[in-house]
């Protein structure tokens, strides 16, 4: 699946050769046009093949996507999600290039042939309805056929990488006992047994302080920022290519070591001085925001369409004190989750050693014990997918810690199988082995994934991407 550009930023991209991009699209409209004196500032990077803004904005104009859909979806990472599709695009024409994959120009006649939007009611192919479904769609022929080859040759890849896989009879038997096969355990509820998360004492709380003292030091900093808008910036209400401007020009002075108050004198703007700030409480705060993004002292901070410039100017790492309520609360939960932390972990322990037996698991569980029968590998009423699986790969009478979507663990025992079987003359064993071939295929490409994090880096400007997301805002 292809993940937004904010999972994958600066990271290398995994999850992209799964799904298959396939958008046979035609230029609408046309955006961009605040980009034209910039559009050769890079958008992303994926090893030395560099995407344009123009690229991206081209690729948009393609997209079908009105103006307005993008603009209204702008907070539901629709720009992001975008990217991501030209990046995933992008990487599998290097592959491809890189694999020396292949289209004959007779293969891509055929193909045009053979497309029944082109062909008579008596199915012989009519060139008067390829040339008005290339007008319809503000296209030509060249750009036709170029995504037409662009977009077979990415299935090619795809069989190239996983065609002709096909799994022997007894594999498609197991694939179906582990998918249908009933299960049944006992369980005990560990949350029962921990430490309420508000019943730790003053001295208990004091005295973790004490044996983590310097671990749980802290910076308190002092700073100045300001808010800058085109209000403020330009004398304008709405962003624009003067704007932008503008802010290239501050992130420059301050590359080449300009002053903080040197940069606030040349704008006319007066800043806002905090001192000895911690942020305790996680809020969403311009403070916390520059808090946390604090990579440098000096840095304009962008969020939502909100650019933050600010100026730290001392930091001082101390303990807070105890008696900040918002510190206590940390050490509080930072003391449950090492209380929790070390009573699951003996049990874990006693199981890993084969030293948890019924007998422990009795006299832990006494009237805490309660039963539940999975009706399938898939069944995920109580507790986590992944936990399911742990469970279902266990023989009878195995012990484990599991867990729910919540993050609530568990002590869990198997009991019994009901094994499923299934017969191999049945239509039915012909779509459970469509079904296995295809997750068979579907780990391939999970394989290859892994192999394309070690071939290839994306690396996403974030400040080009905030300032095509500004454009549409």
């Amino acid at each position: 699946m292809i993940n937004p550009i904010k999972n994958f930023t600066k990271k290398k991209i995994g999850g992209l050769i799964l799904i298959l991009v396939i958008i046979i699209a035609f230029g609408f409209g046309g955006f961009g046009g605040g980009f034209n004196n910039g559009n050769q500032n890079n958008i992303a990077k994926i090893n030395n093949t560099n995407i344009s803004t123009q690229d991206y904005m081209d690729y948009l104009n393609q997209s079908g996507l009105s103006q307005q859909v993008i603009k209204s979806n702008i907070d539901q990472n629709i720009i992001e999600e975008l990217l991501s599709t030209l990046v995933s695009t992008t990487l599998l024409d290097l592959e491809i290039k890189d694999l020396n994959l292949l289209m004959s120009q007779d293969v891509m006649v055929e193909k045009i042939k053979l497309n029944k939007n082109f062909q008579s009611e008596k199915g012989s192919f009519q060139r008067t309805l390829y040339e008005k479904f290339l007008l319809t769609n503000n296209s030509t022929a060249p750009m036709y056929e170029a995504r037409l080859k662009n977009n077979e040759l990415q299935k090619q890849l795809f069989t190239y990488i996983s065609g002709g896989t096909k799994s022997p009879n007894f594999l498609i038997n197991k694939f179906y006992q582990d998918r249908n096969s009933k299960l049944e355990i006992n369980y005990i509820d560990l949350n029962t047994f921990y430490k309420n998360i508000d019943a730790f004492t003053k001295s208990e709380l004091n005295n973790f302080v004490t044996e983590n003292a310097d671990k749980l030091k802290q910076d308190f900093i002092n700073f100045e920022y300001v808010n800058i808008s085109p209000k403020n910036l330009t004398g304008l209400e709405e962003f624009n290519q003067t704007f932008f401007d503008k802010i290239d020009n501050i992130e420059n002075q301050i590359s080449k070591g300009a002053n903080f108050n040197t940069i606030m004198q040349e704008l006319n703007l007066s800043s806002i001085k905090v001192e000895n700030y911690i942020n305790l409480d996680n809020q969403e705060t311009i403070e916390n925001k520059i808090y946390n993004s604090r990579k440098n002292t000096i840095e304009i901070l962008e969020d939502n369409g909100v650019y933050i410039f600010y100026n730290i100017t001392k930091v001082n790492n101390v303990l807070p004190e105890i008696s900040d309520k918002r510190f206590k609360k940390q050490i509080s939960n930072l003391l449950f989750q090492k209380e929790k932390y070390e009573f699951n972990k003996k049990i874990l322990d006693q199981i890993n050693n084969k030293k948890f037996d019924q007998k422990l698991f009795s006299e832990l569980g006494k009237d805490k014990i309660e039963k539940i029968k999975l009706n399938s590998i898939k069944d995920n009423r109580k507790f986590e997918i992944n936990s399911i699986k742990i469970l279902y790969s266990l023989p009878v009478n195995s012990y484990t810690l599991i867990a729910d979507d919540q993050n609530n663990v568990y002590l869990a025992k198997t009991l019994n199988y009901e094994m499923e079987s299934i017969d191999n003359k049945t239509e039915q064993f012909d779509k459970v082995a469509i079904e296995e071939g295809a997750e068979n295929k579907n780990n391939i490409l999970k394989s290859y994934d892994y192999f394309l994090n070690d071939k290839y880096e994306v690396v996403v400007n974030e400040q080009t991407l905030d300032r095509v997301k500004n454009y549409f805002k």
